[in-house]
């Protein structure tokens, strides 16, 4: 194939959802059907012993949810998938945030019974604010749930986009029996699954209008799919990809991820609507995804992927050129030429050492600790820079020390990967030499971080919890001691030595802005400065 060719046949899309919406096992769906795995281990059959393939972490199978975001690669009718599991939980709601900077298109995942959920909003915004196209799945259709033109409401009224129903669901309310495609106007009946999900489903697929279809689902089930498919013509949307594309249209589809239910269908007209890796925004230019010079920024750090090697992966989207295995590329932010080594693809923690990538690729390249989030990689004859990503602040705080003081170059190592990755944000105090101040967006990174440390770097923490919920970096060289109002509240410094404010309430923080008139103080860290 030709560079623009491999160019326009990926998709790189990433999943979000509210927790227990069934985004991980709708990943796992579309690894079946994509034959990237032949027997789907549920996350809920615990029966099986088989945990989600995109939960890799140990806490992440003891526990049946996601605390990290994962990269999973197949091939699927001509198309090269990358697709970007995210954890749902909104503890770590800043890592989906840094995944969704690498995709090109998200699929929303919308429980049938509850319909748009808390932080379903919260990265739908975030989609719509980068300018993601964003398709829906209405998932669990095999229970009880919403009509489907209440959740089309719903949509609309909570998220502010209408969605136009690629295809619809036939029978009866929690007890489907297959789904109409709009555009071919037939209906693929599903077999009956004895497996639990964990096999593909049979299906038949029949033309709406033939009379044996219509007797084998009955005359009132019949009569209801074709008044619902006339009201969806009539007074529905059309489909119109620059309506998607500007955030206002979504394309709806319907299945039961657990069942298997219309994940291949949804898995055909994705592939066939999504779009192709878009151009990027640099701070010196657009960069085209079809320019032949290479171009990468990093969203993700993993450090212990393999536990007995503590290796420390770096992922990176390309955005432009090709990649070839063990090419030199400029480091950006330390102006280094750095050799990309042992690049991989993954399934998971099953890796692939690859030769080559194009544009929407995602890939992991070993790195000894000089890149870091944000991070930009590119050709050295044509500099560009993507900007930072932004920086969620935390709103819990405590202070970390190791248990056992002779296990302090463990826990500094440790502390400092993990932060790395972005799995918590950690802050020094001046003067505190075996000890940081962790900060947090929710409750569970700080069990994560404790769990890691003690199972990936043998270190046990004493954590004791910090009475604040604002930080605020000051912006610019101020010197703390003529800072006034501080009694109640902490300096410390960031992991780049930028001064950071930690205090306990808004009205506290409101108190010292105006005894500070001539200080800036910012609720999430300048962007672009060291």
């Amino acid at each position: 194939m030709t560079f623009l060719e491999e160019v326009k046949r990926r998709r790189t899309f990433a999943i979000i959802s509210h927790p227990d919406a069934g985004k991980t096992t709708l990943t796992e769906k579309l690894l079946l059907y994509g034959g990237a795995i032949h027997l789907a281990g549920s996350v809920k059959s615990r029966k099986t012993q088989k945990y989600a393939v995109s939960d890799w972490m140990e806490i992440e199978k003891q526990r049946g949810i996601s605390v990290t975001s994962s990269v999973l690669q197949f091939d699927y009718d001509g198309c090269r998938v990358n697709i970007l599991d995210t954890p749902g939980h909104q503890d770590f709601s800043e890592d989906t945030y840094r995944t969704l900077m690498a995709a090109d298109s998200a699929v929303m995942l919308i429980d049938v019974a509850k319909g748009v959920e808390a932080q379903t909003k919260k990265l739908f915004a975030v989609c719509k604010e980068r300018g993601i196209p964003i398709f829906t799945f209405v998932n669990k259709i095999d229970h009880y749930g919403r009509n489907p033109f209440d959740l089309m409401e719903e949509i609309e009224n909570s998220l502010g986009i209408r969605a136009v129903p690629m295809n619809w669901p036939v029978g009866i309310n929690g007890e489907y029996q297959g789904i109409y495609d709009r555009a071919t106007h037939t209906v693929d009946l599903f077999a009956k699954d004895e497996t639990h999900g964990q096999k593909k489903l049979a299906s038949t697929k029949e033309s709406v209008d033939d009379p044996a279809f219509r007797e084998l689902l009955g005359e009132e089930v019949h009569q209801s799919l074709v008044d619902d498919i006339e009201l969806l013509d009539i007074a529905g949307d059309a489909f119109d990809f620059d309506r998607v594309r500007a955030g206002e249209l979504t394309p709806m589809f319907f299945g039961s991820a657990m069942t298997n239910f219309g994940v291949k269908p949804f898995l055909e007209k994705f592939l066939e609507l999504a779009p192709a890796p878009a151009d990027r925004k640099a701070l010196e230019e657009t960069v085209s995804a079809s320019s032949e010079d290479f171009s990468a920024f990093v969203f993700k750090i993993q450090a212990n992927m393999n536990p007995n090697h503590h290796d420390r992966i770096v992922f990176m989207r390309i955005c432009s050129g090709k990649f070839e295995k063990g090419m030199s590329v400029l480091h950006r932010q330390s102006g280094k030429t750095v050799r990309l080594s042992q690049p991989q693809q993954f399934l998971a923690t099953e890796r692939t050492i690859i030769d080559e990538a194009y544009p929407g690729d995602i890939i992991g390249v070993f790195d000894p600790g000089t890149m870091g989030v944000g991070d930009t990689l590119c050709a050295s004859n044509h500099k560009v820079t993507f900007g930072d990503f932004p920086v969620f602040p935390p709103e819990f705080f405590a202070r970390v020390t190791p248990k056992d003081t002779m296990k302090r170059k463990q826990f500094l190592k440790g502390m400092t990967q993990l932060a790395q990755e972005g799995a918590v944000q950690i802050f020094e105090q001046p003067h505190a030499m075996d000890s940081f101040i962790v900060g947090a967006v929710g409750m569970l990174q700080f069990e994560v971080l404790q769990y890691r440390l003690k199972n990936e770097y043998g270190v046990d923490l004493v954590m004791n919890n910090l009475p604040y919920s604002v930080a605020r970096w000051v912006k610019g060289d101020v010197e703390i001691s003529k800072l006034k109002g501080l009694d109640s509240a902490m300096a410390v410094t960031d992991n780049r030595g930028r001064t950071v404010i930690l205090i306990s309430n808004e009205w506290q923080m409101g108190w010292v802005v105006e005894r500070n008139p001539d200080i800036t103080f910012l609720e999430t860290p300048p962007l672009n400065e060291a």
